[in-house]
């Protein structure tokens, strides 16, 4: 078990400016997150989707903000768990336990929910008997590429993430391209490499159609594919790789004891801090009287919880305001001269 003075759910760009808050006043964090990569809706929903009201920052992108993010808590060294969901939330005395369902388990006086409008996860293939696969040839991510090698693969979706891992894995594997529409939502460029191995007939591209039928008993033997034209075409296939998106769901959070208002968490404006002692909810999945639902006012939200975490982390310290151009102290946190 991991002992950690705040515990972070959500690693969006609210998530990440905890840690940089929390991390000036001294405290140590650890973020655990559902998605593969930091980000949150930013990097998953619109990377590349302006973003305007970032203070001293005239215009970025999602992808933008999240890496000057990342930049701006590489002081603090913060280990991040992805790929990981908070399962089980216990109060063992002043302290809060959390295991996760790949077994991690930490214990912290603090806990900080930044999960924006709930946990994401992959859109999921809907056919009959799809579940059996799940897991073993059937699949919503890569986590170790080394497992799609020298396989004949099927990747379903027209976005970066098809494209990028068509292009990633056809270095080593026969990758059949598979969008519903003719036209790709993907980056030019990758669309562009994409077609140039198509050409070398290292990438098959089939659109526009959809998954009819996946044929297999223990394993995937082949895939039958229908056309827009009512024409249908079976291919062999070991596994299948499908980026439909990502559905939002409030998840295990609904069930914590937290005082609710439909799916966000009502929290104590001075503080933001739940009916719990000890939770926190900032940023999209809470809700106060006044609430804007923007990430500048997360920021302000992760600012002020900060500061009540110091409190239950430290509470024979007396917490004092300083500003960071003056303060040595934070000047030597964030490792400066």
């Amino acid at each position: 078990m991991t002992k950690k003075d705040v515990i972070i759910i959500g690693a969006g760009p609210v998530g990440l400016f905890a840690v940089h808050q929390l991390g000036i006043k001294g405290l140590n964090a650890v973020v655990i997150d559902n998605l593969d990569k930091a980000g949150g809706q930013c990097i998953q929903l619109y990377p590349d989707k302006p973003i305007y009201d970032i203070p001293g920052i005239p215009e970025c992108t999602g992808e933008e903000l999240t890496n000057k993010l990342l930049e701006q808590i590489k002081p603090f060294k913060t280990e991040f768990f992805l790929n990981e969901r908070v399962e089980e939330v216990q109060q063992k005395s002043d302290n809060w336990f959390i295991k996760t369902n790949n077994k991690n388990e930490f214990i912290a006086p603090n806990l900080i929910i930044a999960g924006g409008v709930g946990s994401f996860e992959p859109r999921k293939l809907t056919l009959k008997d799809t579940e059996k696969f799940e897991g073993k040839f059937i699949f919503y991510s890569v986590k170790n590429k080394d497992r799609f090698k020298n396989k004949n693969i099927s990747i379903f979706g027209g976005g970066d993430s098809a494209l990028d891992w068509a292009l990633e894995l056809s270095k080593f594997s026969k990758i059949n391209l598979i969008h519903r529409r003719n036209e790709f939502r993907g980056a030019p460029h990758t669309l562009s490499e994409i077609k140039k191995l198509e050409k070398d007939g290292k990438i098959s591209i089939k659109t526009p159609c959809q998954l009819d039928s996946i044929e297999g008993d223990k394993d995937i033997k082949s895939i039958t594919l229908k056309y827009e034209d009512g024409k249908t075409e079976k291919i062999n296939t070991d596994m299948i790789l499908s980026f439909f998106g990502l559905v939002m769901k409030l998840g295990p959070i609904a069930e914590w004891g937290l005082n609710m208002d439909k799916k966000t968490i009502k929290v104590n404006p001075e503080n933001f801090e739940t009916n719990k002692r000890g939770i926190f909810a900032v940023g999209d999945i809470c809700t106060y009287p006044g609430k804007l639902k923007l990430i500048l006012s997360g920021f302000h939200e992760v600012a002020l919880a900060s500061v009540e975490c110091f409190k239950r982390a430290r509470p024979n310290e007396k917490y004092r305001f300083e500003f960071t151009t003056s303060s040595k102290t934070i000047q030597d946190r964030l490792g400066k001269k």
